[in-house]
C-alpha cells in the first residue's frame, strides 16, 4: 500500500540522464533552473519601481575632483618646497575625474564663474555602468 505523502517514482529522462550518478535516481525529479542576472534585476527594479529615497537624501557623502596624480619617492617629497612643481600623468586640457566616495560617476573641466573655480560636468556614467564597476 502506498504511503499517499510519497512521490511516484519516476525516470530520469533527458540530458540528466547522462549524468553520472544519474541510473540510482529513481524518484528524483530534475528541472532546469534558470538563474537571473542579478545587475540587470537590481537595475530593472530601480527602473520600474518608485523607490522612497527619503531616508539616504540626507546621507553625506565625499565628492572629489581628480585632476591627477603622480607616484615620487619620500626622497624627492621631502625635497619640495614652496613654488616646486610637480608633474602629474594627465596632460593640461583632459578632464578631471570626478568621484563620490571613491567611486567614478563623472568627468568634467575646471571653469571659473564670478572669480570662483567649479567643475562642469562633460560626461556622467550611467547607473548600469556604476554597477558593473562594484565587481
Amino acid at each position: 500500500m502506498k504511503n499517499p505523502g510519497t512521490r511516484n517514482q519516476a525516470e530520469v529522462t533527458g540530458e540528466w540522464a547522462d549524468a553520472p550518478g544519474a541510473a540510482g535516481t529513481a524518484g528524483v525529479e530534475a528541472a532546469r533552473v534558470e538563474l537571473p542576472n542579478l545587475v540587470e534585476d537590481v537595475h530593472a527594479r530601480q527602473c520600474n519601481e518608485d523607490i522612497n529615497l527619503d531616508a539616504i537624501l540626507d546621507i553625506p557623502v565625499t565628492l572629489t575632483m581628480e585632476l591627477g596624480g603622480t607616484r615620487i619617492n619620500i626622497r624627492d617629497l621631502l625635497q619640495l618646497n614652496q613654488g616646486s612643481v610637480i608633474q602629474l600623468e594627465r596632460m593640461a586640457g583632459e578632464p578631471l575625474d570626478i568621484r563620490v566616495n571613491g567611486m567614478l560617476i563623472a568627468h568634467g573641466e575646471v571653469v571659473v564663474v564670478n572669480g570662483r573655480y567649479g567643475v562642469r560636468l562633460t560626461d556622467v556614467v550611467s547607473p548600469a555602468e556604476r554597477v558593473k564597476r562594484l565587481k
